[in-house]
This record gives structure tokens, sequence and C-alpha cells, in this order.
């Protein structure tokens, strides 16, 4: 009984400056916990936060029914796979992000708002305040129950000062997860970054000696808990053998397409990365996907945000032919050519978005998948962004959360319903348990049948 104890603590390979988390291997569980469920080896409900600028084109985003039966509309179609595993939600309302007396500057509030559901204080000054944002909330109750607390990404560099929006600070435009009401947890977006985030030692020092080898050596993270790994197997089911080779695979072949990206980025000037090369941004954001399924499946965290571009951006996506920069086409006064490009960008974001999906759906994890055990939530602080609209907006749930979620359905609620109350009812979930949240008034019905 006490090796078998000794074997289930077993969750991660170690090496120099190395600490690889397991994803769950029934063979690590001890017979008694497989029989019980609600035991520790019942699989974790995880939560993240995916956001896209700048608002999307709705009349391509939104279907036309409610209910199991609705038909995907031309943005979402690359989600037809995925269709009963996703709810649409229609109606929410992001009021905080609404002018309220402060003048302009939608985009700044759109983003700072989105998580937090409080009014960020107009300055471009050092004097930041919004609220706590909910992933934040939720990681001060149960973020000690994993080795990263949350896990921050982005693809746009962050900024924190400077005005960025009529008056607001650039902090509001590029962050959407906050600590404190006065600081943001400005998002990673450099995939190597990310992935020692998520490899690396608790010992700092260990971890850049360790990197530097590595790098020097041109050594894999898997070359220095190899010798570990072999120890392991023979402790392991022939199921359990297999799921591990594949998810070391997995992270070689991630790593192999970081030192690829890096390559392709070292003739740049310095701070340069990756779609400066490529010319468009798919292989970043695949990247950064890719991260957020290891951490997730490894259970190094349970809550992440991913800012996929700051609102406001204004980059172009000439690889769709796309060359006029998102933000300036957002104001499409109603140009169907405008609007057009804006749907192809918006159906762009829900590709990538399909394809983190499909990759939580294809790893197995318990009785079910590591989607199945997942609330992935995806939208934008504005819907038409031609309106600077805060409501109405462009909003999906994705995943189970460990059966507690009925998707496959479209909901419509009643116009400025507070998106809050999609938190409050996200953070039940996930055992943490609040009466309001932000300008919340109540929970979110129907997202259970």
């Amino acid at each position: 009984m006490a090796q078998h104890l000794q074997i289930r603590r077993r969750t991660f390979l170690r090496g120099l400056g190395t600490t690889m988390a397991l994803p769950l291997l029934e063979s690590l569980v001890p017979t008694t916990a497989q029989a019980n469920p609600g035991t520790p080896s019942t699989p974790p409900r995880r939560m993240a936060f995916v956001y896209v600028p700048n608002g999307a084109d709705m009349a391509n985003w939104t279907p036309q029914d409610v209910g199991s039966k609705f038909a995907l509309p031309p943005t979402l179609e690359p989600l037809s796979d995925l269709r009963r595993e996703l709810l649409v939600l229609s109606g929410l309302a992001l009021d905080k992000g609404r002018a309220n007396g402060d003048g302009a500057g939608d985009h700044a509030r759109a983003s700072s708002s989105f998580l937090t559901a409080a009014q960020p204080r107009k300055t471009a000054g050092a004097d930041l305040r919004v609220g706590v944002s909910v992933d934040q909330l939720t990681a001060q109750k149960i973020g000690d129950l994993t080795s990263l607390r949350s896990l921050e990404l982005g693809c746009d560099r962050s900024q924190i000062s400077g005005n960025c929006d009529s008056g607001y600070a650039c902090a509001y435009s590029f962050n959407v997860s906050w600590r404190t009401p006065t600081a943001p947890m400005p998002p990673e977006t450099n995939p190597r970054l990310a992935f020692e985030r998520v490899f690396a030692s608790d010992d700092a020092k260990l971890t850049a000696e360790a990197r530097a080898r590595r790098l020097t050596q041109r050594k894999s993270v898997l070359d220095f808990v190899l010798e570990d790994a072999r120890r392991l197997a023979p402790k392991l089911g022939t199921s359990d053998q297999r799921k591990l080779d594949e998810y070391l695979a997995s992270v070689r072949d991630l790593e192999r397409r970081i030192e690829h990206a890096e390559k392709a980025s070292a003739e740049l000037p310095r701070g340069q990365f990756l779609e400066d090369v490529t010319g468009d941004r798919k292989a970043h954001i695949r990247l950064m996907y890719d991260l957020l399924t290891l951490a997730f499946q490894t259970d190094s965290t349970r809550i992440s945000t991913f800012v996929v571009a700051h609102d406001g951006s204004n980059s172009p996506y000439p690889f769709i032919d796309v060359r006029e920069g998102h933000h300036d086409l957002s104001h499409h006064q109603n140009d169907p050519e405008k609007k057009a490009k804006i749907a192809r960008i918006n159906k762009f974001h829900i590709e990538q978005f399909a394809y983190f999906l499909q990759r939580l759906k294809a790893t197995p994890e318990g009785e079910g998948t590591l989607l199945d055990n997942c609330m992935i939530m995806y939208g934008s602080g504005l819907a038409d962004g031609n309106q600077h609209a805060h409501h109405d907006l462009p909003i999906l749930l994705a995943g189970r959360g460990g059966g507690t979620l009925s998707p496959g359905r479209h909901v419509r609620y009643a116009k400025d319903t507070p998106l809050a109350n999609l938190y409050v009812d996200l953070m039940d979930r996930m055992g943490v348990h609040q009466d309001r949240f932000g300008d919340s008034t109540g929970r979110l019905a129907q997202l259970t049948t």
C-alpha cells in the first residue's frame, strides 16, 4: 500500500531545472478512488476566457433559431463538428463597457470591463482602477490547488503605460485579467516563455540554467526528464503507457514548432515575432492554444485567459485578403464590402477556436474528454463595432463543465441581461460561490436543460 500511495503522488517528471506535469493516469490512482465518484480521481473542472477584439458582424454571427435545432450562421460554420459541445448565448450585455458619463473610449472599456464587470476609471496615468476579474477572483479561491494559480496568454505584446483610447491608459486596452482593481495581469505573448512557465522548475536559478543548456545544446525539455519517464513506465498499464507516449510526443511537437518560429524570427528587429515573418498570425494563435491544452491536460492550472488581439487592434489580415486595419474596418458605416471583411476576420478567429476545441475533445480524460471537463467562454466586449454597441454581445460557451452544462443549443436572453450573471454561474461550477459579481443581478438561467 505504501508503494501504491507513493506512485499516486507522482504527478510530475523531474530533471535538472525541469518539472513536467503529467496528465491524469489511472494507474497512479488508488483502486478505492477509482471505485468511488467524487474522490480525487474525478477530473477537475477548468475555466478559460478567450477574448477577440472589435466586436463582430452580428448578422453573420447570430443563429436565427433558438433551442437545439438552430443552424450555425456563416461565421460559426467552422464549429459545425462541435455543435453539440457549444452554447451560443445571445442577449448578454456589458453595461460597464458603455460611457456612463465618461465619453469616448469604448475599446478600452470593452476589454477592461469584460471580465471585471466594473467601470474603469478614465485616466491615462498610473491611477488605474477597474475591478478584480472573474478569473482572478476564482484563482484567489482555488489557485493553490495547482502549480500555476492562473495562466494569462496573448498574441499582442502588452502595453501598460500611455494613452491608447481617448484618455484611457493602454493598460485598459491590453488586459482583460486584473488581480486587483489597480493591477492587471499582462498576458504572456512569447510561446517560448509561456512554455517555460508551464514546464519550469520552482527554482528560478535552475530554470534559467536548464533553459540556457537546452538552447545551447539544442536539447529538448524531454531530454531532462527522460530517465524519470523510463522509471515510471513499468508502473503504468497499457492504456496509460500509450497516453504517456502521446503526451510526450505532443510536448516535443510543440517544442519543435516553437523552435521553428524562433528561427523564423531570428533575423527580425528585436521585439518582433512570428506573424511579422509569416504575414499571418495563425501559427502564433495555435501555439498558444496548444500550450493551454497541455496546461489543462496536466492540471498545471484550471484557470486561464487568452487575448487573441487587444481591443482597438488595427492589424490587417492579408492572408485572408483583408489588407485594411481591423479597427478601421469595424467602423464600416454599413458598407457591405467592409462588413464582409469583418465577417471574414471573425470567421478566421472562429476557425482557430475550433482548432482549440478539437484538441480538447481529442484528449481523453477519465470516462470522457478534456473538453467535457472544461468551460471555455469566447467573445468580445463589443457587438457591432460601428455603433460601439455593448449589448447582444457575441458570446459562446464550450464544454460540459464536468457534466453541469447542457450544450448544443442557442439560448436568447432578455435584452441587457448582464454578462456578469454568467460569471456568477461559472464560478459556482468551479466551487467559488458569490452572491454578486460586478453588475450582476443573479445567476444565468438555461445553461442546463
